[in-house]
């Protein structure tokens, strides 16, 4: 069975009010990276992943998850 990691990436970036330009600053990304990130269509290094965590003070599992996880609620 393949496993599918789906992200919250765009909830979080909206809750800190940051656009996807912004964010591909801070994370020293383009923004066509954390477009496709959010898409789904680009799974980042765990490297960003990392750094994407540190800016939203989350852990990497609140923003990256497997598909079918009942733990679907956002931790504010």
């Amino acid at each position: 069975m393949e496993m599918v990691i789906k992200n919250r990436l765009k909830v979080y970036r909206a809750m800190h009010d940051l656009t996807q330009e912004e964010l591909a600053e801070k994370v020293e990304v383009t923004r066509q990276t954390i477009n496709a990130v959010e898409q789904g269509k680009y799974l980042p290094s765990l490297k960003l992943a990392f750094r994407l965590a540190k800016i939203f003070n989350v852990q990497i599992e609140d923003i990256f998850y497997e598909d079918g996880d009942d733990t679907d609620e956002i931790k504010i």
